[in-house]
């Protein structure tokens, strides 16, 4: 499973928590989304997608009145849909010594974008590490037989370097996602 514990703060909008959940998942805002609130539907409205009623410059966390544990939904690229439960775990108040929004936990590297889904994308974690042995091992004969040449490795091992990202499934960096909303809150919320 793949999570974010996030604190945001009460006067954050629609559309910053929608920045921040991109941020946290490592996402460029390529897709559609929406968010599923109190069975109304929220966002910040594509070319190409569908209206939102309300500015999502403008309607605050704190307009919904959420209580602890509640829970609503973040659906994000409509093709691979990426189905987010957000749970409200507490309600503090406001610490002016702390940056908001911060990540403060998390697990698993995000999904890329356009990798097919939650599905596709557990599968092709699956796959990977024997794929990569596979072809180390292939390397391996074929250079011990003389079959391959420097720019012939250089080649393959480039293409191995692009495996990289599912070998590291596991780990999450919370310093860089932490550094992103920094960046994000101090380009005045511009995405």
């Amino acid at each position: 499973m793949i999570w974010r514990r996030l604190r945001v703060r009460s006067d954050s909008t629609v559309a910053d928590l929608h920045y921040t959940l991109q941020i946290a998942m490592g996402w460029t805002d390529s897709h559609l989304h929406r968010f599923r609130i109190h069975g109304k539907d929220y966002g910040v409205a594509h070319l190409g997608g569908f209206p939102f009623a309300d500015d999502p410059g403008r309607v605050r966390l704190a307009d919904f009145g959420f209580r602890p544990r509640e829970r609503f939904f973040y659906e994000y690229d409509f093709h691979d849909l990426w189905r987010h439960e957000i749970r409200i775990e507490q309600i503090l108040e406001l610490d002016s010594k702390r940056n908001y929004p911060v990540c403060i936990a998390g697990r698993r590297a995000g999904p890329p974008e356009d990798c097919g889904g939650p599905r596709a994308f557990f599968q092709r974690g699956r796959e990977v590490p024997g794929e990569i042995r596979r072809s180390l091992l292939q390397m391996a004969e074929e250079i011990e037989a003389g079959d391959m040449d420097v720019d012939a490795i250089r080649d393959r091992m480039e293409s191995l370097e692009s495996l990289r990202f599912w070998l590291a499934l596991d780990r999450f960096d919370r310093r860089h996602v932490n550094r992103r909303l920094r960046d994000y809150v101090e380009g005045e919320r511009q995405w």
